[in-house]
């Protein structure tokens, strides 16, 4: 299933990680379908060559990190055995060698892919995959506030239909005749008023990493365990803590528990 990113949307985000990691290109594939990421969005020094191109999943860099679910560098595209080699003609044509690539992840599903590439064989830093762990987390909250921003659109559309028939339902049985009617009516309406939950939403990745602070594992063993960077584990800590009011990692788990959302 494909998501609708714009150039405005991942723009800011791929222009930060070449200022920042100073790579010669930073791209963005978008995941169409089970089949397949496509090229769409650049920033930096290019021919051309890899706009629109189309990446089956679990070939070249960008196919296996979306089947994989983690990034991968690789030091010379054309040369690496970690990679199958079905778009060496493109990559050759864009004289890209270096590059790296981390998936965008939504809902425990990539729907995009981050790269920052090099037109040399120069190993990629933690520098550089530090800028792209964040960047990829930029896209990911550009994503997640649009789906929150549906939900509360959908959610506030729900209420208001259930609101309407809790009147009609009291209204009814105020008209009816039979006691018996009316107090069953009365009780269906009293079942569709109930009580608001008043739950926190995080994100699944921020469930995640919750639920593994909560065996005891510090950020570095969340890092390894989810295949993650330790700045995006901090990250999703930092928004799970905010979310849940904590002032820091003790208080997050007892909340979240607290609130039903770890065991």
């Amino acid at each position: 299933m494909s998501v609708e990113l714009s150039g405005a949307d991942v723009g800011d985000a791929l222009t930060r990680l070449r200022a920042d990691s100073g790579v010669s290109l930073a791209f963005l594939g978008v995941v169409e379908d089970s089949d397949r990421l496509r090229l769409r969005h650049f920033v930096g020094s290019t021919m051309g060559a890899l706009r629109d191109i189309p990446v089956a999943i679990g070939h070249g860099l960008g196919g296996k990190v979306v089947s994989l679910g983690r990034p991968i560098v690789v030091d010379d595209y054309l040369r690496t055995s970690r990679i199958t080699h079905r778009y060496d003609r493109v990559i050759a044509a864009e004289g890209l060698r270096a590059m790296a690539a981390a998936p965008i992840i939504v809902d425990r599903r990539p729907v995009a892919v981050l790269y920052a590439a090099l037109h040399t064989d120069d190993v990629i830093g933690g520098r550089t995959l530090d800028s792209l762990a964040a960047e990829a987390r930029a896209v990911e909250q550009v994503l997640i506030r649009r789906a929150a921003l549906a939900q509360a659109s959908e959610d506030a559309a729900l209420h208001d239909r259930v609101a309407l028939a809790f009147a009609r339902i009291r209204q009814l049985s105020g008209d009816v005749d039979d006691p018996l009617i009316a107090a069953q009516l009365t009780e269906l309406a009293e079942l569709l008023r109930g009580e608001e939950a008043t739950g926190v939403a995080l994100t699944q990745r921020e469930l995640d990493v919750i639920s593994l602070a909560a065996l005891g594992y510090s950020n570095s063993q969340i890092a390894a365990e989810l295949t993650l960077t330790l700045y995006t584990v901090k990250s999703y800590m930092r928004d799970a803590m905010r979310k849940l009011g904590a002032s820091n990692r003790r208080e997050a788990v007892v909340l979240a528990r607290r609130g039903g959302l770890i065991a």
